[in-house]
């Protein structure tokens, strides 16, 4: 589904998409309220979110689609290339952020990415979020006990995740194979209740797991 306020920018968007031959766009809205409206009944695989729109906007409508059963992933795009919307998209459970002036491929590879449980930052964002993060105050300890629920090395994975290593890399550090490293991930998932890896990013920063020194830039 494809949400701008927009209609030229959003008529852009669906046709990138519909292009492909393995995505489909089965729901268009110019504003958050018809967004939120839409994800509840037409049940999309992804949501590609604008951040500003009248009424509602995209952030809000991410909370409020996210917060559904069997929610959708959301892809959020925008013009305005700040942290302070990064930050608060992945808060409001957002799986990736792509700036509008994107390539349509990287919109594409961005969908994708995202439909395989993977978390989407645009590269020229995510060394500045990072620097936020280490300018913000420490991580609060885990006081709920979260980390509980994963075993020991899943909870190193998680630090190796959430310090922005990819399956193979952590493969390659821990010396084990790929496909072991993809069933800790999808078990820590599970068993966090997380989406993707960005979420898993945030909770792990959150619980004091990593310190911003160990987030690496693009």
């Amino acid at each position: 589904m494809v949400v701008d306020d927009q209609l030229v920018v959003r008529s852009g968007f669906v046709a990138v998409i519909d292009a492909e031959p393995d995505m489909e766009v089965v729901g268009e809205a110019g504003d958050g309220a018809s967004a939120v409206e839409l994800a509840e009944r037409l049940r999309p695989d992804i949501v590609v979110m604008d951040v500003r729109m009248p009424g509602v906007d995209g952030l809000t409508a991410t909370r409020l689609i996210t917060a559904l059963d069997g929610a959708p992933r959301i892809l959020i795009l925008t013009t305005f290339d700040l942290d302070a919307y990064v930050y608060e998209a992945l808060r409001s459970g957002a799986s990736g952020f792509l700036l509008k002036d994107a390539r349509a491929e990287d919109l594409l590879g961005a969908i994708r990415v995202v439909a395989a449980g993977d978390g989407m930052l645009a590269p020229s964002v995510t060394g500045r979020l990072i620097h936020s993060f280490a300018q913000g105050p420490p991580a609060a300890a885990d006081t709920s006990g979260v980390l509980s629920r994963i075993t020991p090395r899943e909870r190193q994975i998680l630090r190796l995740v959430a310090s922005g290593m990819t399956n193979a890399e952590i493969s390659d550090d821990l010396d084990v194979a790929v496909g072991t490293v993809k069933t800790h991930v999808n078990r820590i998932l599970t068993k966090l209740e997380l989406r993707d890896r960005v979420q898993a990013t945030i909770l792990a920063y959150d619980v004091g797991l990593v310190r911003p020194s160990d987030f690496r830039a693009p």
